[in-house]
């Protein structure tokens, strides 16, 4: 079902100013071009970290550049989202604690060529309101889903909803996983994954991957401390949520993303390892038709040994676009065409 039309590395690691990125995120442009964003620096929560960002035009890449950077101030999790009246916004993360983190947005009218000067999404917040990694989703009726979660070591999930273009935002219900004894919360320690060391103090649900099955009906698969991906469900557009329950789909506490094509076929990129803070390869594609209640046709993207996370993927038409990170020295272009089923 699934055939790779592209793939390469935007950047060669040698020729880049930073030692690690990671995180990344893309928009595809009425025009054909691609702009690919991730943060870059020294290491991950550093003083030093910016988010960058790269345009694929005519084929080629140009040179990444910073988008963003307030110097000493940690940045992180870029996401784009282009809305119905062709400008282009970019969602980030600023802070020291992740805890306390909070976001920042910028407008491009010209495509990502130029920004406006950056502003709090939600003025005073600390937490991190708006999206925490993946895409928006525009429902049917035109409102604005941000996928959102917050660790203070309980990790739970939240969306923000916005009815005017992002001007305005509130929160949904809260999304927890309702067994699990919060009391047991402890630092995991041996982990090979590069992350901020305050990520190993946290346990629950975190970055959902959203998408609207039918009007009011919408669903979101999480990363998740508990060796599985969850899955949470709302039958009012996103304002009240189920808790988050297992699905049989593996998750080693890496980023995932899911996108939604026009039949309703779903495709999921994930890691398919299902242990809390396992290694982050190999990276999957998987494939439901009925709804993420059953998933199959895994497409391997990268396998043996390296860290290959966190991808953001989007649908146009046939066409399937990814970004994902690669070994922190590089991010990960792909383009697939979704043949029809026979």
């Amino acid at each position: 079902m699934l055939t790779l039309e592209a793939k390469d590395l935007i950047f060669q690691p040698a020729n880049q100013p930073f030692a690690s990125c990671h995180a990344s995120h893309l928009a595809v442009l009425p025009n054909g071009d691609v702009l690919a964003a991730w943060f870059a620096g020294s290491k991950e929560g550093a003083g030093d970290v910016a988010i960058w960002g790269s345009r694929l035009h005519d084929g080629r890449w140009t040179e990444p550049r910073v988008l963003a950077d307030e110097p000493g101030l940690p940045h992180w999790n870029p996401v784009f989202h282009l809305n119905g009246s062709g400008d282009l916004l970019l969602y980030y993360k600023v802070g020291h604690l992740i805890k306390q983190w909070y976001t920042r947005v910028m407008v491009s009218k010209d495509g990502g060529h130029s920004w406006s000067e950056p502003a709090e999404l939600v003025p005073g917040d600390r937490g991190g309101r708006g999206p925490v990694r993946n895409k928006l989703l525009v429902l049917a009726d035109g409102t604005w889903l941000a996928p959102a979660s917050t660790e203070d070591g309980i990790w739970q999930a939240v969306v923000d909803i916005s009815r005017d273009q992002g001007r305005t935002w509130s929160t949904s219900s809260w999304v927890r996983i309702e067994e699990l004894n919060y009391n047991e919360i402890s630092k995991v320690t041996g982990s090979p994954i590069p992350v901020s060391e305050q990520s190993f103090v946290g346990r629950g649900v975190i970055q959902p991957a959203l998408w609207e099955s039918a009007p009011d009906q919408v669903h979101m698969l999480l990363r998740s401390s508990e060796g599985s991906i969850y899955r949470s469900d709302s039958t009012d557009g996103g304002r009240t949520w189920s808790d988050a329950y297992a699905t049989s789909l593996p998750n080693n506490n890496s980023g995932i993303d899911v996108a939604r094509l026009d039949d309703g076929t779903l495709v999921l990129a994930y890691n398919p390892v299902g242990v809390n803070w396992g290694v982050r390869t190999p990276l999957v594609l998987s494939v439901s038709r009925d709804n993420g209640n059953s998933w199959s046709e895994a497409f391997v993207l990268e396998e043996g040994e390296g860290e290959f996370s966190y991808p953001a993927i989007m649908a146009k038409g046939s066409r399937l676009y990814l970004t994902y990170t690669w070994n922190r020295e590089s991010i990960v272009f792909c383009q697939l065409v979704v043949n029809e089923c026979k």
